[in-house]
């Protein structure tokens, strides 16, 4: 039972310190663009390594 007394102060100390982790992630900004990240993958800079017989044709310019 004596493990309770501190148990209880322990968790409500971790409880503490994920409240102020959140509140300082959502006032630095870190919560501000949850879409950006997931899209950057699509337009990674990769065109050096597509070989150059594999590339589609580019369309002609139009005079």
């Amino acid at each position: 039972m004596s493990i309770i007394y501190l148990l209880i102060p322990i968790a409500i100390a971790l409880a503490g310190v994920a409240i102020w982790g959140f509140f300082w992630s959502v006032n630095n900004g870190q919560l501000d663009d949850l879409e950006s990240p997931a899209h950057s993958i699509l337009y990674d800079d990769d065109e050096h390594l597509i070989p150059d017989d594999a590339k589609p044709p580019k369309p002609a310019d139009k005079q």
